[in-house]
Parts: structure tokens; C-alpha cells; sequence
């Protein structure tokens, strides 16, 4: 059965400390999603409310504001990719038959700072990940996140000669990208130079510019069937052609290599699997937004989707291959280093941004020729979404 993307909402997000409560926030892109679905909420038939840091039925809490229907409401909690699971759950409820119009919201009111753990008393998600990455990269004076992403970038400059240089290339261009998107939280375009002068995080490997900053807001999509489309009128513009979702295999821990740890070999397996089921191959995209919580797993990131070779993300880079007049363009809005990542929401935002670049009205920043839009959001812990996208 065909999944429709019926409505897209997303507010502009904003620091720590800067926005609106998460259930206002989440309010308002359902609100959103669901006007430019032009439906009201008494259509929803299921909803799945994605969140990382929050109580528990704060899913509840958020669409109350909209209505009290008596729904099915499903909170999810899959870290960084838990916008998408969401997306994903929502897209299985529409194929599976079990219902012909469902709503998928992500939102998250973070603190300033590095990500940590809550619970201290317990035993860890990442205790397995944290065993590897102090085996394979140590320094520990550094905060976990930067640990895994940068020691995986570390491993590809030390397996096939990338520089830091390249990292500072993939920021400045996203900061490019999100100068012509007024709901990015940075707009100010950076030069290479001024992402190398940035305050050093890791020597020879990193700057502060090169990681995504902590951020709050939300997102949202109104996903039908394609029958219920036809009998409400709803534009039929954009499908979703293909999805899978992916979690870990031993290779995380036994490979010995930092590149797997932060989920290399999920995003690979979930892109093979869309690629398959959709029927297409890498190289009939011209649209992706992905997961670049640093420039460093952007990078990487070519690689397990099949832009280019292993081995051959510096030269992608360079060439001018990942923006406007190269391959394909990533991250057109301008991605989680200059959008902003509230974690439950980010794979929602990537949802609306691809739905208005096969729509045609994603304004300065569209991709011209665009019929097929890759997303990509992973989640340490761990789980990949990889969805591919239609115009029709």
C-alpha cells in the first residue's frame, strides 16, 4: 500500500533556554502539519510522539493541546534517530492496513551541554560502546559524543589520508545551505578558514565549529493512505517509495574500528535495503538529507550511503560533489550543524524538508529536477532509518 506524505510542519528551532515549553512547541508543528495537510485533527486515526529527554506520555501531553480523541498514542524513544522511528511506525500503521491517516511528531527541550546519561543508577545503553571506544581512542577528558563521532573521524583520516581540512570543508557548506533557510537556527555563512580557527576541541581533528549545537523544537507529518487521499482531495505530490530501519550487528564491537561503533554498518545495511526496495541505486538521487551531528559522520556518512567509495569521501568533498551543481546536494537545509538537532525531532525536520524539495516550493534552496530524495537519521544505542522519498 502506498504511503503519502499528506502534511509537513516544522517550527524554526532555537538554544537551549530560548524556546517555548516542548508541549507548546509540539503543538504547533502538529498544527501545522495538519493545516498543510488541510485536515483537522479528528481525522488522525494513530499518532507517534518521538522524544529522548522527557517524561514519560509527554506524547499525550502535546497532542491534548490539539485534541482529546481517544487515539492510539505511541511515545518512542530511539536517540538521535527517534524522529524517524517515529516516521517509520507511522508509515508501517498506513501499509499494514491498520489505518488510513496517522500523525508523527518529534520535540525536544534540551539543556545547554554535552549529551549524558539521567539515570546513573543503572546500567548503561552505551556501556558496550564505551568499552570499544576507550580500547580505541581513549581521552577520556573529552565528552563521550565527540569521543565516538570524531575518533571515527580520526579513523578515516588514519586509514585514507583525509584532513582536517575536508571536515571544515562540510561545515562551511552547510553553513552555505542554511543561509537560505530562514527556520535554520544558524544562518551566518562560514568560510573553511573561519571553521578551522574555531576553538579546538580535539587537536588535528576537530574545532567547535564541526559539531552540532544542542537545540530544541519540533516536527511533524501527517502520513495517508492513498485511498483516503483520493477521498479527501489531499495532494498526492510526494511518496514514500521505501524505508528500512536497521540496529546493530556484532561488527559494532568486533571490528575494532570507530567508524562501526557509530553505526556505519546500520546506515549501510538500511540504504541497501531502500535502495532495493525502491528499485533505484545511489546514483538516481539528487536530494539527501542526513545525519550530520558532526562533520565527521557527514563524511563518513557518503560512504555507507553509497554516494561515493570507500576511501573516496575526501575527493567527493573536494570535488564539489555534495552541493549545489555537484552529484547530489546534501543537507540543502543546512543539516543539524547549522538547522539545530532536537533530538526527536530531527528526523521529522528532515522529513519536511525533503517533502518540499519534491514538492518544488523549498524556495532558495530547492534542488532543481528533484523526483527522488534519500533521508538519513541514526541513533547511537542504536538504530538507523534510511527513507526514500517520490515525487509523483
Amino acid at each position: 500500500m502506498t504511503t503519502i506524505v499528506a502534511g509537513v510542519g516544522m517550527i524554526p528551532f532555537a538554544k537551549p533556554g530560548a524556546s517555548a515549553p516542548y508541549d507548546t512547541m509540539g503543538e504547533e508543528a502538529v498544527r501545522l502539519a495538519l493545516k498543510d495537510a488541510g485536515l483537522g485533527y479528528e481525522a488522525i486515526e494513530q499518532a507517534y510522539a518521538g522524544y529522548v529527554y522527557g517524561d514519560s506520555t509527554a506524547g499525550q501531553k502535546v497532542l491534548y493541546r490539539v485534541g482529546m480523541t481517544g487515539i492510539p498514542i505511541v511515545n518512542v524513544n530511539n536517540n538521535c534517530s527517534t524522529g524517524s522511528t517515529a516516521l517509520y511506525l507511522a508509515r508501517q500503521a498506513i501499509e499494514s492496513g491498520a489505518a488510513d491517516c496517522v500523525l508523527a511528531v518529534g520535540f525536544e527541550q534540551m539543556r545547554p551541554g554535552a549529551l549524558g546519561s539521567i539515570f546513573e543508577d543503572r546500567p548503561s545503553p552505551f556501556e558496550e560502546f564505551d568499552k570499544v571506544t576507550d580500547d580505541l581512542v581513549g581521552r577520556e577528558e573529552i565528552p563521550l559524543a565527540i569521543r565516538y563521532f570524531c575518533g571515527a573521524g580520526k579513523e578515516h583520516m588514519d586509514r585514507y589520508g583525509t584532513r582536517m581540512e575536508t571536515f571544515a570543508k562540510v561545515r562551511a557548506k552547510a553553513s552555505r545551505h542554511a543561509a537560505r533557510n530562514p527556520l535554520a537556527l544558524f544562518r551566518k555563512e562560514l568560510t573553511e578558514g573561519d571553521v578551522m580557527q574555531a576553538p579546538v576541541i580535539w587537536e588535528g581533528v576537530m574545532t567547535r565549529s564541526m559539531a552540532c549545537p544542542p537545540t530544541c523544537g519540533a516536527a511533524a507529518a501527517v502520513l495517508v493512505s492513498e485511498s483516503f487521499a483520493r477521498r479527501h482531495g489531499i495532494d498526492t505530490t510526494v511518496r514514500i517509495r521505501a524505508q528500512a530501519m536497521t540496529t546493530d550487528r556484532p561488527s559494532t564491537f568486533e571490528a575494532c574500528d570507530m567508524m562501526r561503533v557509530v553505526g556505519f554498518d546500520m546506515a549501510k545495511e538500511a540504504a541497501q535495503k531502500a535502495y532495493a526496495a525502491a528499485g533505484i541505486g545511489p546514483e538516481d538521487i539528487k536530494v539527501v538529507e542526513l545525519h550530520d551531528c558532526f562533520a565527521q559522520n557527514e563524511l563518513i556518512s557518503y560512504e555507507a550511503l553509497g554516494l561515493c567509495g570507500e576511501g573516496e569521501a575526501e575527493k567527493f568533498v573536494v570535488d564539489g560533489d555534495n552541493t549545489y551543481g555537484g552529484r547530489y546536494v546534501t543537507n540543502p537545509s543546512g543539516g543539524l550543524l547549522s538547522k539545530g538537532h532536537p533530538l526527536g525531532a530531527t528526523g521529522l525536520a528532515q522529513c519536511y524538508e525533503l517533502t518540499h524539495q519534491l514538492r518544488g516550493t523549498a524556495d532558495a534552496r530547492q534542488v532543481e529536477g528533484a523526483t527522488l530524495a534519500l533521508q538519513h537519521n541514526l541513533g547511537l544505542g542504536g538504530a538507523a532509518v534510511v527513507t526514500i522519498y517520490e515525487k509523483a
